[in-house]
Formats: C-alpha cells, sequence, structure tokens
C-alpha cells in the first residue's frame, strides 16, 4: 500500500507507451512482449495465486466452513489481484519495462524515484521478504493435508496420515513436505520452479473445472455447501483460461509436467487403486 500511494506520485506516463509493446522473436526462437507474452508472463507468476485454492485444504479445521471458506478464498483474491495489478501499474510507470527483469523489480523502482523515497526501501523490501513467506507457509500448510487426505483415502501408505498428540496436526507429512521442499529450493533455479508449479497448478485447476461439469451430470444428488454459478459457462471459461496460460509456456515445462504426471499415475496405478478407500465403494 505504500509502494502505491507513494509510488504514483513518480509516475511517468511515457514508461506505458506502448502499453503492449510488439512481439519480439529471439534467435532461439522464444517470444517476448505482444498479447502472447501476457499469457507467458501470466503463465509463468501463476504460483502467486496457488495461496488460495490451498486454504480450502485447511476445512477440517475451520469452525463454519461452509460460510467461512468461500468468503475467506474469494475475498482475499479480489483483495490481492487488485493490489497485484496497481503495483504492476505503479511499477512499470516508475521504471521502464525493459529494465525491470531483475530478481527485487519493486526494489529497483524505488531506487529510481531517488532520495525522496530512500525511506520507504527497507519497509517494501521487508515487506516483500515477508510476502514471500506467508506464501512458503501456507503451501508449507496447505501440502501436508492434501497427503493426509489422500492416506486417509487409502492412496498413500497410512504413516502419511498420523496426527500429532499435543496438536492435532498431520506433523509426518509437515516434516516430509518441509525436507522436500528444501531440496529442490536448493538445488533447482527459481525459474524453473515457477514455471513448474505454475504449470501443474494451472493444470490442476483445469482438471477441477472439468470434474465439477461431470458431477454435476454424473452426480447431482451429492450435497454441495458451495455451489459454483453459472454451470457450466464459469467451469467451461475457467478450462480455457487455464489451459491458455499452460500454452504460453516453455515446452521445456511441459516436458517436466509430463514426467511428473507419469511419476503420480505409476504411483497411484501400483499403489493407489489398491488402496483407494473410495475405489472399493
Amino acid at each position: 500500500m505504500l509502494f502505491i500511494v507513494f509510488g504514483f506520485q513518480y509516475v511517468s506516463s511515457e514508461n506505458w507507451v506502448p502499453f503492449i509493446p510488439e512481439r519480439i522473436i529471439d534467435v532461439d526462437g522464444r517470444g517476448h512482449y505482444g498479447w502472447f507474452g501476457i499469457v507467458t508472463a501470466a503463465g509463468v507468476i501463476f504460483f502467486a495465486y496457488i495461496g488460495f485454492d490451498a486454504v480450502s485444504t485447511l476445512a477440517q479445521e475451520a469452525k463454519n466452513p461452509q460460510r467461512d471458506m468461500p468468503k475467506g478464498i474469494l475475498g482475499s483474491l479480489l483483495v490481492c489481484t487488485v493490489l497485484y495489478i496497481l503495483v504492476s501499474l505503479v511499477m512499470t510507470g516508475i521504471v521502464n519495462y525493459k529494465e525491470l527483469n531483475v530478481p527485487a523489480p519493486i526494489a529497483l523502482a524505488i531506487d529510481k524515484t531517488g532520495a525522496a523515497l530512500e525511506w520507504l526501501r527497507f519497509p517494501v523490501k521487508l515487506g516483500a521478504i515477508a510476502g514471500l513467506s506467508s506464501v512458503i507457509l501456507v503451501m508449507l500448510m496447505g501440502q501436508p493435508r492434501i497427503f493426509f487426505s489422500m492416506a486417509k483415502d487409502g492412496l498413500l501408505p497410512s504413516s502419511f496420515a498420523k496426527v500429532h498428540p499435543r496438536y492435532q496436526t498431520p506433523y509426518v507429512t509437515t516434516i516430509i513436505t518441509g525436507i522436500v521442499a528444501a531440496f529442490f529450493a536448493g538445488v533447482l533455479p527459481i525459474n524453473i520452479l515457477g514455471e513448474l508449479v505454475s504449470i501443474g497448478t494451472l493444470f490442476a485447476f483445469v482438471i477441477v473445472c472439468i470434474g465439477i461439469i461431470v458431477l454435476r451430470k454424473s452426480r447431482p444428488d451429492l450435497p454441495r455447501p458451495f455451489k459454483t454459478p453459472l454451470v457450466p459457462l464459469v467451469p467451461i471459461l475457467g478450462a480455457l483460461i487455464c489451459f491458455a496460460q499452460m500454452v504460453g509456456l516453455p515446452m521445456d515445462t511441459w516436458l517436466r509436467l509430463i514426467i511428473w504426471m507419469i511419476l503420480g499415475i505409476s504411483i497411484y496405478f501400483f499403489y493407489g487403486i489398491k488402496h483407494s478407500k473410495v475405489q472399493k465403494l
């Protein structure tokens, strides 16, 4: 909020011209800018939206999930989207887009304002670290509960469903998730991790959107505390938009997705399908 309010005074409209630069094709065949560049960028940074759906994994720990979950997810999604747009506008208004391909673009934008906003450098940089930390913590809280639910269904070994006797949380999967996340964060470049996480999440959203349509037709009797409005329009648009963002991602990211998919499907068919409680119903 500080960056938006104070940084807006230093916005130069000249930096917004052209607002959508013409597409440029590199020697390696990869393109930048243009409408396709926007779709690619949206796909690459989609991991910023992962925390919202991860909140749903805590439904069992909410006092009134039917009321609180939709409000929490949709409300925070709306607020953060508006803030993302405003920060992007201010940042590209202060610094020309060609200079923003750096590890800390907001810090660069503040530095560009000179001595006037020197006092803002520390709190904004601290806020950026806090923001990244909160995303990490949400994911480290959500992923163990996904493993917990899978273990309860029999898709994973029963040890994954162990709950801490004092804190009543899935501590085994929390420890495993933390170790695996720390390992990959330490050995893989951030751009590869970001693209891989984004394409995996987008693919999951495509499946969920399609699943809504299938379940409405095949199981209309299921209790639905929260019903997606305007079915099948909303899920169709959701699936198409998510898939369009996937198309914009590099081919090597698609190859990694395929490898992870083969890995996951192998675990399911060699272990999960034999032990799944839902499958036995």
